[in-house]
């Protein structure tokens, strides 16, 4: 099993997605690389933490390439908004990759590079070192499962048949 941190908005839409995807076996949503330890919902969403709101996607690489995780990333985030996804505002919802392994951050570079390459925008995401990651609240985990009318910002009918579970 591998493991890579994503962060594209609010953390919701962004695990609902990842959790259908095909080679994907766990994810959780939570904080990461942010100014204090274990930082609640509400330090986050008021500026005293200074995390973002992140995805961590567990998945078996034998069925599922990182360099396909980002392709799915880049589907569901607009890559030239800073600080932004959809209609939610502020650090919290930067967008970046956060690896741990020297391979992942390469990867992850190569990947951006390519596809900076195409656009004459500049890309607003960060390939950076996990430096640190929290678990968010339970009622986060899964929170469109438990609330399927709740708000989303990414649209999941991105990920087709054939790449679900």
């Amino acid at each position: 099993m591998k493991k890579i941190i994503l962060a594209g908005g609010c953390f919701w839409g962004v695990q609902a997605y990842f959790r259908d995807l095909k080679g994907v076996y766990h994810t959780e949503v939570g904080y990461a690389n942010g100014n204090k330890p274990n930082p609640t919902y509400q330090e986050v969403c008021n500026g005293v933490a200074t995390h973002a709101e992140v995805t961590l996607v567990k998945y078996d690489e034998t069925i599922v390439s990182l360099s396909t995780i980002l392709e799915h990333f880049f589907r569901i985030i607009n890559p030239y908004t800073l600080n932004r996804q959809g209609n939610d505002i502020g650090l919290q919802y930067r967008s970046g990759v956060y690896y741990e392994s020297e391979n992942d951050a390469l990867v992850s570079r190569e990947f951006i590079q390519k596809r900076q390459a195409l656009s004459e925008r500049k890309f607003a995401v960060v390939v950076e070192p996990l430096k640190n990651y929290y678990k968010a609240e339970e009622y986060h985990q899964d929170y469109l499962i438990k609330n399927p009318n709740g708000y989303c910002h990414v649209n999941l009918d991105l990920l087709k048949a054939d790449e679900r579970k």
